[in-house]
Order: structure tokens, then C-alpha cells, then sequence
């Protein structure tokens, strides 16, 4: 198989992966993912076996999708971002509801500098709690408003849910607690 730079950059962003997690399940490291998709290095042949292996998961790729269409189809206020880089992947209409700007204006971006003085806390937490490592797959703690009239955040309960996607990459799946 031969995949150009620019299709292994395409194919990573389509995935909404960043280049250090695709590193990752390479055993490789970010730059060496950087230089196939700048053109300065090709993958091996069994680099590019493993990223086809990475890249062609149609049957999990429909999992994703129905797990998009659930968050999207939910009654409760929730979302679905990227675990690492906290990218919003999808959002019921009740969570899209509370912001005062169209989905499509933090689709695809980190919403981490939405978060409240409790969120940014907790997240702080996660690394000590082994949820990188999987020892702890959903936390609930209470959080205070974030003061942002764009996406506000009112007080009141949380939960996060730690799910794997197709590309063994992390989502968590954020819900409000009323």
C-alpha cells in the first residue's frame, strides 16, 4: 500500500486524531507522523500496513456514527468530545440549546477554554484517578457556572464517561445532571 502525506492528513483529521495519538498507536513518535505528512519521510511497509489497519475500520466507523446519532438524538443535555484534545464531536439539541452560538461554531474545536473553575479541576484530577489508563471510566462531581455568555455553563451536576472509538482513540461523553 501507498499513501501520499497528504492522504495519511486527511484520513488523521477525518478521524479528528491528533498526530501525537496516531504516533501513539504506531509506537512511533509526533514527528516522525509530521515529516510523512509534510513529504520529508515515507511509512515503511509495515507502517503503512498499520495505518490502513487504523484508518479502514468500516464496521467501527459505523459504531461511531451511531454513537454520534445517540448523543445527537438524546432528551438529556450532553456532548461528545475527543478525550485528549476535548474537540467537540457531537451534541444533543438540549446541550445545544444552553450555547448561545450554532454547533457548528465549536464543532471540531476544544472546548476546554469554556471550562469552569470545577472542570478544569477535575480534569486536572484525571491523571492521578488512572483514567488515561482506564482504572476509572466515569467520574460525576458538581461544578459552578463558567461566567461565558457564549457557552455557558450553569452550576449543577456532571458526568463523564469515558468511551473508546473505532480508532482506539478515547471520546467522553459529557452529561448534565439536572
Amino acid at each position: 500500500m501507498t499513501i501520499s502525506g497528504a492522504g495519511i492528513r486527511r484520513m488523521r483529521l477525518l478521524r479528528s486524531m491528533k498526530q501525537q495519538h496516531l504516533a501513539e498507536l504506531l509506537g512511533l513518535n509526533q514527528a516522525t507522523v509530521s515529516r510523512w505528512e509534510r513529504g520529508q519521510l515515507a511509512p515503511s511497509p509495515d507502517q503503512a500496513v498499520k495505518l490502513e489497519r487504523i484508518f479502514a475500520s468500516p464496521q467501527y466507523a459505523a459504531a461511531d456514527a451511531a454513537l454520534k446519532r445517540l448523543v445527537e438524538d438524546s432528551v438529556r443535555p450532553v456532548h461528545l468530545i475527543c478525550d485528549s484534545t476535548h474537540q467537540l464531536m457531537s451534541a444533543s439539541r438540549p446541550r445545544q440549546a444552553e450555547w448561545r452560538a450554532p454547533l457548528g461554531a465549536f464543532l471540531g474545536r476544544s472546548l476546554f477554554s469554556y471550562a469552569s473553575a470545577e472542570i478544569a479541576a477535575a480534569e486536572q484530577s484525571l491523571e492521578e484517578c488512572g483514567w488515561h489508563e482506564g482504572r476509572l471510566l466515569t467520574l460525576t462531581f458538581d461544578t459552578g457556572a463558567n461566567g461565558n455568555v457564549r457557552l455557558p455553563i450553569a452550576p449543577g451536576r456532571v458526568t463523564w464517561e469515558r468511551i473508546r472509538l473505532s480508532d482506539g482513540s478515547a471520546g467522553r461523553l459529557v452529561t448534565t445532571i439536572r
